[in-house]
């Protein structure tokens, strides 16, 4: 390898293009470079042809899926070695030909007729294959309980791989009969949806006038939509108890300033009360103090009626004074309890608006999208102004949480999320709209800028990698954007926008496709 320094070898190249008369490429000056540094002249790496090749390789095996995967993140870390890898463990996956001679070992003869061999071992796959099934179709069906406990006795029965056409013929009957009880779980699922969305109706007709009830209600509404998933259920569990929580714990504070302004209320009235009967005993008295004044012949008759009538008034004047300090104390501390009170209807509020927000990512879910979406078309019909919606798809997103696990999965979609807020306008709104796919509403925003909003999104994901562990991940997305028409519903445009991703997703990934 040359000592010389990396300036002078080129300015040397670039005089021995100019001397051999060189067309000056890049390619030229790079094998110009490499030649006087002594150093292996390695093609560049050809990425994108290497990525239409990944393009066209069948996916038909999880085996295929996973390589491809792999294939694809190497290409993207311009590594030789794991493309060879990837190729290499792709072959082997390959399925054989449908036209190769069929293996003796992998056949026999029954009958008349040539059939897999059914092996015991195969048959004890089988069986437990039905018996991982039985838990989702219930126990109610004693006849296809029996079917079922016939069937797996037959199939783990010593020498039942030699009577294929028995077992086949049980396959078929349970096969039968299965599809009727998957059927009869689905609808009864289905029942179920619809008769636990009824009662939630029900509560929110009820409970119209508690606006702490309503962000639950929402939340139950959302968690009953289908498709269901363990993980989507277990996410709105663990943030309505927590809602719930909170929630009890401001009503608790809301119910004790009520009763303490029930209590200084029944203080008033009979404070009221007792003002009543001194200011009609005092009445009287000066009724009767004008009296024994008309009836008097001397001072000295009058003199006792007026320290009579001096004490009284004294008397009344102190409790007059007594009850204005105790009233004024009084309408303090209501003041003070109905501010309290507005300030925890607030915080009520608050705390169930928090539950139109995904609790992984922080972007709206599918209520918060909804009622973002009615306001912002209803602002577009009000001044005429445009919106456009994406929505976007992290690629490959399965065969990531295939090969690193769920937990990275959740941390690349909190990536994917921070990077978007960061890049969005304030006026602009992200949802989490399944389970790696997000809305964007764009507000004020054309087609044309909506889709080149998208792709600067792209640009800025592409310059942070993610980090699982301790590798570096290139996320990407594929996209579509569509701009709201007049003459159709907020979830239409945004129907039109998924078409545009599953476009853009045939195309060939991370890139942006308009409706």
């Amino acid at each position: 390898m040359s000592d010389r320094k990396p300036f002078e070898i080129a300015r040397e190249a670039l005089k021995q293009i100019s001397a051999r008369k060189m067309p000056p490429t890049p390619a030229n000056y790079q094998a110009i470079y490499n030649e006087i540094a002594g150093t292996p002249n390695d093609p560049p790496f050809p990425v994108e042809r290497l990525r239409d090749i990944v393009r066209v390789l069948p996916a038909k095996t999880p085996g295929q899926l996973k390589q491809r995967a792999l294939l694809e993140s190497a290409i993207g870390q311009l590594s030789w070695l794991g493309v060879k890898n990837a190729l290499v463990a792709y072959g082997g996956f390959t399925p054989t030909s449908a036209a190769a001679p069929a293996s003796p070992v992998m056949t026999k003869s029954v009958g008349a007729l040539s059939a897999p061999a059914l092996t015991a071992e195969f048959m004890e796959q089988i069986a437990r294959l039905i018996e991982y099934t039985l838990p989702a179709l219930g126990d109610d069906d004693p006849r296809f309980r029996e079917q079922t406990h016939t069937l797996l006795l037959a199939m783990r029965r010593p020498g039942a791989d030699a009577d294929v056409p028995a077992v086949k013929l049980m396959l078929a009957n349970f096969g039968h009969r299965l599809s009727f009880a998957a059927e009869e779980q689905a609808e009864v699922k289905s029942t179920l949806l619809k008769l636990l969305r009824l009662i939630i109706e029900n509560i929110g007709e009820l409970c119209a006038d508690d606006q702490w009830l309503k962000g639950q209600t929402d939340a139950l509404q959302e968690a009953a939509l289908p498709p269901l998933t363990l993980r989507r259920l277990d996410d709105v569990e663990r943030r309505l108890k927590d809602v719930i929580f909170k929630q009890s714990e401001a009503k608790g504070r809301m119910m004790a300033s009520q009763r303490e302004m029930r209590h200084m209320l029944a203080i008033f009235v009979e404070r009221m009360s007792q003002m009543t009967e001194s200011t009609s005993s005092y009445h009287g008295k000066l009724e009767e103090t004008a009296r024994l004044i008309e009836q008097a012949r001397s001072f000295s008759d009058i003199t006792p009626v007026l320290k009579d009538i001096v004490g009284s008034t004294r008397a009344i004047a102190g409790e007059t004074l007594s009850a204005r300090d105790e009233l004024r104390s009084m309408r303090e501390k209501m003041e003070a309890s109905e501010t309290e009170l507005a300030k925890l209807h607030q915080q009520l509020d608050r705390m169930s608006a928090q539950v139109r927000h995904d609790p992984l990512t922080g972007a709206l879910n599918r209520k918060g999208l909804d009622e973002a979406l009615e306001r912002e078309v209803a602002h577009v019909r009000r001044k005429d102004l445009p919106l456009s919606l994406g929505m976007l798809d992290i690629d490959n997103f399965k065969a990531l949480n295939d090969r690193l696990g769920h937990a990275s999965g959740d941390a690349a979609l909190v990536h994917l999320s921070a990077v978007a807020r960061e890049v969005m306008r304030p006026q602009d709104a992200l949802a989490r709209y399944g389970g790696e796919e997000f809305v964007v509403l764009l507000p004020d925003t054309t087609l044309d800028q909506g889709i080149e909003a998208m792709t600067r999104l792209q640009r800025e994901l592409s310059k942070r990698f993610f980090l699982a562990g301790a590798e570096k991940l290139l996320i990407t997305f594929s996209a579509g954007v569509a701009q709201f028409n007049e003459d159709e519903t907020g979830h239409d445009a945004i129907r039109r926008a998924d078409q545009a991703m599953y476009l853009a997703k045939r195309a060939g990934k991370n890139r942006v496709i308009g409706a």
